[in-house]
């Protein structure tokens, strides 16, 4: 029993590996945008998903969707970055929020395109407003579950 902890975790335990860590990252990441999605769907009228395992993909394709977008958006704050002037700094802002802002219909054509009428945004502006407050509902979510894991350390 001295090589247990508690009787069941192994006194020595191995360090995740890079893919490890990866991969539990977008698991916790699809998890978090699948209970936010379904809360969306239960408690407000302008969100509609079908059933459990169409939720479950939308959540795949969101979470898929949102580290494309947060790539991109850094991509383009890179390239504004490496160029001096007050104008380029503008630009690596306003850059960045269109990008932020243009894949929300991104998202939405994608998520109509894959899921019809199985999963409905509706809404203000044919749905964009409640998918970016779905979104962002996400996001926080996702950053105080990243904040609350680096606290318990």
């Amino acid at each position: 029993m001295a090589d247990k902890i508690h009787g069941f975790l192994p006194a020595t335990a191995e360090m995740p590996t890079d893919r490890q860590r990866l991969i539990i990252r977008y698991l916790f990441g699809v998890l978090i945008d699948l209970v936010v999605l379904n809360l969306f769907d239960e408690f407000s009228d302008s969100v509609t998903v079908s059933s459990f395992s169409v939720s479950l993909l939308a959540a795949i394709l969101l979470q898929a969707l949102l580290k494309g977008t947060i790539a991109i958006e850094h991509q383009v704050a890179v390239f504004f970055q490496a160029r001096q002037g007050a104008f380029m700094k503008f630009m690596r802002f306003f850059g960045a929020w269109v990008v932020l802002f243009l894949s929300k219909f991104v998202i939405l054509e994608a998520i109509t395109f894959v899921f019809g009428d199985r999963v409905r945004f509706e809404g203000m502006l044919h749905g964009v407003v409640p998918l970016i407050i779905a979104v962002m509902a996400m996001l926080i979510a996702e950053e105080v579950i990243v904040r609350f894991v680096r606290w318990v350390r």
